[in-house]
């Protein structure tokens, strides 16, 4: 199979998860108990949209825990390639719907200094995706939005893919720019990834 096939696959499988909210609550519920996720400062949580694991009610909750949440917006750099910038997030309100609908930062405040966050500074960041394996392995939408992103982050910064026990598959093919996940965590099980090797 591959990768297109895999991700259409994946796709179906997310978007048939019974009882999303159900499974999503329980997947960010073992995030927050994982000792590496109390002892992180700056933490970058993705905004869901469509069948992806529901963020929304957790990024609630943690904007009032002491910690300081970050989340993405899509944008493009100086040449042109798709990269996520990243804003500190004070208010859920704040949040506007963006590109293909998923809610961001407002446009006009993106670079605002105060608010701009750079990777060096996350101690965890929250992955989606479209499909992980148990080592870690991750496949995503296809842009390169993450990959680019998770290629400057510190090396002890915590990855956590997050998703739903039907997007765990055998070994994915990773490439030499793919970046494995610290974790993978899903409604049923914890799995321990390959870039803590």
């Amino acid at each position: 199979m591959d990768k297109q096939q895999l991700r259409q696959f994946a796709y179906a499988a997310r978007h048939a998860q019974p009882d999303k909210d159900a499974a999503s609550a329980e997947i960010c519920r073992r995030v927050l108990n994982q000792p590496w996720y109390e002892q992180a400062e700056t933490v970058l949580w993705y905004v869901h949209c469509r069948s992806e694991v529901r963020t929304l009610p957790v990024l609630s909750e943690q904007l009032h825990a002491g910690k300081r949440i970050v989340v993405p917006y899509c944008t493009l750099d100086d040449n042109g390639e798709n990269v996520l910038g990243l804003w500190y997030l004070q208010a859920i309100d704040e949040l506007k719907p963006g590109m293909w609908n998923i809610l961001e930062p407002p446009r006009e405040r993106w670079h605002e200094p105060a608010r701009r966050i750079e990777p060096q500074a996350l101690d965890a960041v929250i992955v989606p995706g479209v499909a992980f394996d148990k080592r870690g392995g991750r496949l995503g939408n296809g842009a390169g939005y993450y990959d680019r992103l998770l290629q400057w982050v510190r090396p002890d910064t915590v990855l956590v893919g997050i998703g739903y026990q039907a997007q765990i598959f055998p070994d994915l093919e990773m490439l030499s720019h793919d970046v494995y996940m610290n974790v993978v965590v899903t409604e049923q099980a914890i799995y321990p990834g390959q870039r803590n090797r």
